[in-house]
């Protein structure tokens, strides 16, 4: 596949995903009239859950116990089938609002400290750099590519004085152009999963990721 062809694709990979990930599923972190609907018939039914709007564990908790009473994966989200299995209804569209996406993205990513580095690693068992970005990402319900240079052309150029937590941060390793990357923590902070030290938090200042450091993409 071409170049532009690559851009393309991922460009309505990521249209796609901004005009759909609304309808996904509630989940901790939500709030709202509809969360609290989705607490009261959960109150109704005997599960000790507060309708207060604000989906956090106890919802979640709730949620896995009603999912699996009804046969259903128990995850713990509200999605279309859990929805429809509670209300009797069709589900609204679920709107994350982009802080609660980077929240998500950032404690993601904070869950696989210290899982070791493999290549072409895709699993908490062990990440490959890009292999890391995509699964952490993956799970904040945005979809990556696979590798770290067709990662680089997802998304929108961020300059160094604009970057935000969640930002793609790319670098020039073991060849020309983005061979690494990694996830903007904020204070110049990033998480990575390295071959030397696996899934770490390093410096964009430090003397090695400084010099080879190329830039930065915002997908979310």
């Amino acid at each position: 596949m071409s170049k532009a062809m690559r851009v393309f694709a991922l460009s309505m990979i990521l249209m796609c995903w901004f005009s759909v990930c609304g309808a996904s599923a509630f989940r901790v972190g939500d709030q709202g009239t509809d969360v609290a609907e989705i607490q009261g018939q959960l109150v109704r039914l005997g599960y000790d859950v507060s309708a207060d709007g604000d989906f956090g564990p106890a919802t979640a908790e709730a949620v896995k116990a009603f999912q699996s009473s009804h046969g259903m994966n128990a995850d713990g989200q509200v999605g279309s089938t859990t929805y429809t299995a509670l209300l009797g209804k069709t589900m609204p569209a679920v709107s994350h609002g982009s802080n609660y996406i980077k929240r998500t993205v950032i404690d993601e990513s904070m869950q696989y400290l210290g899982v070791p580095y493999v290549f072409g690693g895709t699993t908490p068992n062990g990440f490959d750099c890009s292999g890391y970005v995509q699964y952490v990402f993956a799970h904040a319900g945005i979809s990556l590519p696979r590798t770290a240079d067709v990662q680089y052309e997802a998304g929108s150029y961020v300059s160094d004085s604009e970057l935000m937590p969640g930002d793609l941060v790319f670098f020039s390793t073991y060849e020309p152009g983005a061979s690494h990357v990694g996830i903007y923590l904020g204070d110049r902070k990033f998480i990575n999963a390295s071959s030397s030290r696996g899934v770490s938090v390093a410096s964009l200042d430090s003397s090695y990721w400084g010099s080879c450091y190329i830039g930065a993409r915002r997908v979310m």
